[in-house]
């Protein structure tokens, strides 16, 4: 067998990415048949709970980010459904990425450094240059929420859907990557290997 992984590591794999992504992929192909950001919530509602319940039977654990995006996503989605109003999950990207861009600078002011958590440790940068990348993530979601806004306000549902994905993970890709020259500019260079 040319494949070297594990059978568990595959399968670990393969919950992980259902944990991550099937409320997600469960409101994209639902929103792409039907057109319906309504219909396309029920959908989110029950893929995130799918995900929660796959997650905690299979790596015996219910890890903070699903959850806190399934808790988002049921709230939002039970709020589309109840008030039969689809502004409201389109709004939560607004909603969502504003709050991002809040609690960044927020932390920033009161002399956190709350990339530096999502950084970890495995990048070395100076607290300057951390603040900047700080600055810079905090406009980019503020960025994202009113280009969320103008979408949904001017697009078809089917056209927001796919802002929403894979169209904001495009663009946080696209940001990421032109922040590399300022992270490679200050990032320690490797010591030669002693002889």
């Amino acid at each position: 067998m040319n494949d070297k992984t594990p059978p568990a590591d595959k399968k670990g794999r393969w919950v992980r990415l259902f944990v991550d992504y099937a409320g997600l992929a469960a409101f994209l192909v639902t929103l792409m048949v039907t057109g319906s950001a309504i219909v396309a919530s029920w959908a989110v509602v029950g893929g995130s709970i799918a995900a929660l319940i796959v997650g905690y039977v299979f790596e015996k654990r219910i890890a903070p980010l699903p959850l806190a995006t399934a808790v988002v996503g049921v709230i939002f989605g039970a709020a589309t459904i109840y008030f039969h109003d689809e502004r409201i999950i389109k709004m939560k990207l607004t909603i969502l990425d504003t709050g991002i861009g809040i609690a960044l600078l927020t932390a920033l002011a009161r002399g956190k450094n709350p990339l530096r958590a999502l950084i970890g440790a495995e990048l070395h940068l100076p607290d300057a240059v951390v603040r900047t990348l700080t600055i810079r993530y905090a406009l980019m979601f503020f960025v994202l929420a009113a280009a969320n806004e103008v979408i949904w306000r001017t697009q078809t549902t089917r056209i927001w859907g796919l802002y929403k994905f894979p169209g904001t993970a495009i663009l946080i890709f696209v940001f990421f990557m032109s922040q590399m020259p300022l992270i490679l500019k200050h990032a320690p260079k490797d010591e030669p290997a002693a002889k």
